[in-house]
This record gives structure tokens, sequence and C-alpha cells, in this order.
């Protein structure tokens, strides 16, 4: 047993018996992805972990998008719920008191313009970088009918119209607007610079231009259109019509995507179980939670995380990503729902930093 999985399974040898099935399925999964060989960044494309002490709480982020000046913008599950960083990691500002009613996505174009996504008020909101609002697509506290019972995807019958619980938002080059909507819903919409919706597309199911949970959407310069077709577990890209164009399939239950550099980062949720606030992957499938990025063609060209997903550098949900003018990644996190027992004291922050070697 090498070292690594020497300390994996030392971790937990003082747990109780009824864990060891899933421990032992856990071990036999670990040492499976451990043979791929495809496991770590590639020579060309790698990243360290950077500490960070951001020197206020943060529990659940749900995004993190960066300015033209490499600030970072935080939209969390608090009030307020957008929190700014400078590049170094000091808070300087924050807004959005009682504007946001369920913070879950955050984008900023190339104009310093940002983008937040409210998925209980059925929202998307523009503002100024200073919190000033400029525009709202959707009717506040307003679900479109697309037959979903207690905000369930699951229940999804039909597509609807802007929005029912939407999840992330983009702009193409020409200032267009994208949003995948989302968890009541099976959509892609696509609205002008000005806020007119254009046309929408995609039903509930599992075919091509299916969706199941479209949860994160990006826009590259081509006017392609990616979108995280999270329960289906891959990416779709269709041109910016609506035509599908190709499917990425194996993206296990993919959550944000982000261009860069032509790039396409991709977060991806992995497969988690819970027993007594222990945190394992049910029946040993895997894969843990992780980012992959990838060419344009699909093409995987570097991985991080790892199977510790409590440890610094590692992930445990990573629910959106983004990254800034230098290169830098950044990856926010939903680390512990609210309804569950307190995280554990070792984990990992809910926002982590890595910079391009």
């Amino acid at each position: 047993m090498s070292q690594h999985y020497h300390h994996l399974f030392a971790t937990h040898l003082a747990l109780p018996v009824k864990y060891l099935p899933v421990l032992l399925a856990v071990f036999a999964a670990a040492s499976s992805w451990a043979a791929d060989p495809k496991a770590g960044a590639s020579p060309g494309l790698q990243y360290s972990f950077v500490p960070q002490d951001y020197g206020v709480p943060l529990k659940n982020v749900a995004d993190v998008a960066a300015d033209s000046k490499n600030n970072v913008y935080l939209i969390v599950r608090g009030d307020p719920p957008i929190l700014v960083f400078s590049p170094e990691g000091k808070l300087i500002n924050s807004w959005g008191k009682g504007l946001i009613a369920g913070p879950h996505g955050i984008y900023i174009d190339d104009h310093d313009n940002v983008f937040c996504v409210d998925n209980k008020d059925n929202v998307v909101l523009k503002f100024t970088t200073a919190g000033k609002l400029l525009m709202t697509l959707g009717t506040r506290g307003v679900a479109t009918d697309s037959g979903a019972i207690n905000r369930s995807f699951k229940t999804v019958k039909r597509g609807s119209g802007p929005f029912n619980i939407p999840t992330k938002v983009a702009t193409s080059k020409s200032g267009e607007i994208f949003v995948s909507d989302g968890y009541g819903n099976a959509r892609v919409h696509r609205f002008s610079a000005d806020g007119k919706l254009i046309k929408s597309w995609g039903e509930p199911g599992t075919g091509p231009g299916q969706f199941n949970l479209p949860h994160g959407i990006a826009v590259d310069d081509n006017d392609n259109v990616y979108v995280a077709d999270r329960e289906n577990e891959r990416i779709q890209v269709f041109d910016i019509e609506g035509n599908l164009k190709r499917i990425w399939p194996n993206i296990c239950r993919p959550c944000a995507i982000f261009i860069h550099k032509g790039n396409v980062y991709v977060a991806e949720l992995g497969r988690r179980l819970y027993v007594d606030n222990v945190l394992f992957t049910p029946n040993g499938e895997g894969p843990w939670a992780r980012v992959r990025i990838f060419n344009p063609e699909g093409v995987e060209l570097a991985r991080l995380g790892e199977v510790e997903s409590w440890k610094p550098g590692n992930f445990f949900a990573p629910h959106g990503l983004c990254v800034d003018k230098d290169d830098n990644l950044y990856v926010a996190e939903v680390i512990w729902p609210a309804n569950e027992s307190p995280a554990p004291k070792d984990l990992h922050p809910s926002l982590q930093k890595f910079r391009r070697r």
C-alpha cells in the first residue's frame, strides 16, 4: 500500500465497523483512479494551490468571478451576498443586501458588468462593480410553468420561458446574454444585450439537445454555447441559434464552465455520500469532485483534485469557477449544505486559489 493510501486508510481506522464496507469501496475506487494515466496536470498546463487568508468566514460560496483588475467577486449564501476581494485576498467591498434572495451564479463580462443569478426570486440581475442595479431579467418572484413540483428538477415536464430556478449566466463577445435554467426548467435562454428575449431552447430528457438540470453555461469567442447538463453527466455544445454541434460525455455531474484563452474549465461535483458526517463515495463508483481543463475539441489537458477531498487543494463540492487575467484559477464551493451537520474542522476553505506554473 502506498504511503498516500496508507494515510487515507489510517485516517479512518478508529471509525466504527459499520463504516468498513464504505471505506473498502472508497479504497478500491481510489486505487483505480490512481492508475489512470491521465490523472494529474499535464506538463504544459499545471496549477499550484495558493493558501490565502480572506479575513472573514467563507461558508458556502456559490460562485466566483473576476473583473478587469483581477478583483475577485464572490456570490455567497449570506447577507450581503456579494463580497469583493483584492487579488491579494483583502476584502475591499460588499453589496447586494436585500437584492438577491437566492444567490447562485455570478459572471463578469468584458466591460465589468456584473451579472448575478437569483434562483429563489427567478431573476438575473445586472450590476455595476459598485453594486448599482442596471437591469433585471425575468419577473421577480414569478416562476414560469414547466410543470415542476416543489422546485425539483426531477419533476420538470416541459421547457418553459424565463425563469424557473435559473442557475448561471454568461455573455457572448457581442454582449448577448445566455442563461441556463435550471432546477425548475430544462432550457437555455438567449437575450439581446438590452435584455430582450431572442429565443429559448431545450426540453427535459436524456436525448441530444435535451437537459436534465442545465447548471452552468459559457460562450466562447466563436459563439459556441457550452451547457453543463449536470444530471445527464455531459456537456452539450450548441451554436448561437441553439443547434446542437457536439456532446462531451463522461463529465461527472458538471456544475460550472469557464472559458479562458480558448480552454474550457469544468467543475465536476463527482458523487458523494455522507455517513454520520463523514464523506465517502457511494459504492466505490467515483470519481471524486474535481476540476478538469479541456481544449475546444474536448481533449483533456489537465485535472485538479484528488481523493482526500476535504484537504486544501482538493475539492468537496465545486460549484463555480473562474480564471482571472493573470491565469489564476479560483474555485468556489458549497462546502456544507445548510441542513447538514457542521463541517469537519479540517475541511478546506470554500474558496480556493490556484496559480498557473
